[in-house]
């Protein structure tokens, strides 16, 4: 059986990912930080099959003896501060963890094997911000880069150490540029999230208003379990490149405010919604829309859902969720 590790098991693309290689006879190993990670929990419920692994993305030493214990054929590095406005509040953590750990991971594989001898392979979770102010619409794997974050800035350390570990030593490394993709998983502390479970909240009477900072921002969503499989096809190609993976599709905040509302039946939502300066980051990044016409063409990855797909996945799930906790019966 194939052997698979990857580091953000915790996360949303970590349980993703756990879940389509398990379906596909993949034996998961997930690397976590510390002995008491509150994440552990929810893994073992959600994703029982897969193998924990201590190790950290600061620490070199502890990424070889992960490596060791799990011996995988593929490595995929979702583990990261993955958060954008947190980055601006500890950007020396950030660099750390999402771009320093890259290297670490890189260097790592390359002292126990990645050569031609013991070819793992290695993929790289690159983000959309690298883009940030862009350069051109929409954007494919040629654009340039110019991060508006300490975030966007760490990913495109990432990004290119990626490739130049590919150039230098050989390795079998590549790099997803993924742009937003969401799901009931995401993080609470994400927009997308943070508006699905609002709605719901409003929509039992849990919660009187949502407070959001720039409704004007655009940003290309798709659907986290489509994306992972994207992962995994670059992968499985006979040469290591980088790919733009997206819905080539751009909707608004508010849009995504709009739509989320109308799924629970409420059509004023302007009376819900309230904006905040605190949320707007210091330096925006306006529009993202990816070109996946690469992706398309060479591994044959297309998108299955859709964006009224999405949000109407995200808001039930989120109605359940919390009329679940209350005791509200639906």
């Amino acid at each position: 059986m194939p052997r698979a590790f990857i580091t953000g098991i915790t996360g949303q693309d970590g349980r993703h990912l756990a879940e389509f290689l398990h379906g596909r006879g993949y034996d998961v190993y997930g690397m976590v930080k510390g002995q008491n990670n509150p994440g552990i929990a929810s893994l073992r419920d959600e994703v029982p099959y897969v193998e924990t692994v201590p190790g950290d993305l600061a620490d070199l030493p502890s990424l070889v003896a992960a490596l060791e214990l799990a011996q995988p054929d593929e490595v995929y590095n979702l583990g990261a501060i993955s958060f954008v406005a947190l980055s601006f509040n500890q950007a020396e953590l950030t660099a750390n963890i999402t771009g320093l750990g890259v290297l670490r991971m890189l260097e790592a594989i390359r002292m126990i094997g990645g050569s031609q001898n013991n070819p793992i392979r290695f993929y790289q979770a690159s983000s959309s911000e690298m883009f940030g102010k862009v350069r051109e619409t929409p954007q494919n794997e040629s654009t340039p880069f110019h991060p508006r974050s300490p975030y966007g800035c760490a990913k495109v350390f990432g990004h290119d150490i990626v490739v130049n570990y590919r150039e230098s030593y050989d390795l079998f490394a590549c790099s997803g540029i993924l742009f937003n993709h969401e799901g009931p998983r995401r993080g609470i502390e994400f927009v997308t999230r943070k508006v699905t479970n609002a709605v719901a909240r409003i929509k039992l009477g849990l919660q009187h208003e949502l407070v959001l900072g720039n409704l004007d921002s655009k940003r290309d969503w798709g659907y986290a379990g489509d994306y992972v499989k994207a992962m995994w096809m670059m992968l499985q190609q006979d040469q290591p490149d980088d790919y733009v993976i997206a819905t080539g599709e751009t909707h608004s905040i508010e849009e995504l405010v709009e739509r989320s509302f109308a799924e629970v039946g409420i059509d004023d939502w302007r009376r819900y919604v309230r904006q905040d300066p605190k949320f707007f980051r210091p330096a925006e990044v306006d529009l993202l829309i990816g070109d996946a016409s690469k992706a398309h063409d060479q591994l044959g990855w297309k998108p299955e859902v859709d964006f009224p797909e999405l949000v109407s996945m995200m808001v039930q799930h989120d109605l359940e969720v919390e009329a679940a906790k209350a005791g509200i019966e639906r």
